[in-house]
């Protein structure tokens, strides 16, 4: 009877052996397979592996800290592979800008802003009080505005409304804003300025330049509503400002991704 509970004992100790071997053996294919998957750049699949040890191996301790090691070696080859993508992106997009930029006029008053406004030289600035329609401006880091320009008094306008052929239209919430919405007077006319921003004026500006080769008619809607025809040049200025707007502003999201790396290769560093 005691020989039967020995054999039994030791068999058990056995398996217990064999098992907890079967299990590390699995926890170092893994790691292995983290590895080949990081010196082949695949990243996503390296921290896919790294991250599946702890949950399938909880106990095998050192697979996970060996895990561990590599992960580090694994984010920091992947952040300095996004740098290198960045880099190479905002190169081909700054030379893009260089050109779209001569299409423009960069206005700035120094005693009130920071940064300055473009605007498309074929709706010239200087030019849009000259009649009723719409102007658009890009600022220096890419948010774009739409200004509804009404040379009628008392419409008090608000919102406007631009409608195609077919129907179609995009509209903009009303603007009741302190310095979005303002009137004046010179000695020739008055003069209502309202100035959409954020979605509004990219959904304005969006539609306008699917449609530009359309006719469109702009609704200013205010006490009542006065409608003018969008003049080709305000078209093509809306949406050539439009595609800088897209530019800068995916220039800017590069240029953040690109820092992002950066600070997190000094903090994964500064833990080695």
């Amino acid at each position: 009877m005691r020989f039967s509970v020995q054999t039994a004992i030791l068999f058990i100790i056995a398996l217990l052996f064999f098992s907890c071997s079967g299990k590390n053996r699995g926890a170092k294919e893994y790691l292995s397979e983290a590895r080949i998957a990081y010196e082949e750049s695949n990243y996503a699949l390296a921290k896919l592996k790294i991250d599946s040890i702890k949950l399938v191996f909880p106990k095998a301790f050192d697979e996970i800290n060996a895990g561990f090691s590599l992960m580090q070696e694994v984010r920091l080859a992947e952040n300095r592979r996004n740098i290198v993508f960045c880099d190479s992106m905002l190169r081909v997009q700054y030379d893009e800008l260089k050109a779209m930029l001569t299409k423009f006029d960069y206005i700035r008053d120094d005693r009130y802003q920071e940064f300055g406004e473009y605007y498309s030289k074929a709706y010239p600035h200087s030019a849009s009080l000259d009649r009723n329609g719409l102007r658009a401006g890009v600022r220096e880091k890419g948010a774009l505005f739409i200004e509804s320009i009404l040379g009628v008094s008392n419409v008090k306008h608000n919102r406007v409304k631009v409608t195609a052929q077919d129907d179609t239209f995009a509209e903009t919430n009303a603007v009741t804003a302190d310095g979005m919405n303002y009137r004046f007077n010179t000695s020739v006319r008055s003069y209502e300025i309202v100035r959409y921003i954020g979605d509004d004026a990219k959904g304005l500006a969006q539609f306008i330049h699917t449609m530009q080769d359309q006719p469109l008619t702009v609704h200013f809607i205010g006490n009542r509503t006065v409608t003018t025809t969008l003049t080709r040049g305000a078209k093509r200025g809306i949406s050539e400002s439009y595609e800088l707007s897209t530019l800068l502003l995916n220039i800017e999201q590069l240029k953040l991704e690109k820092e992002k790396s950066e600070v997190l290769i000094r903090y994964l560093e500064s833990r080695k």
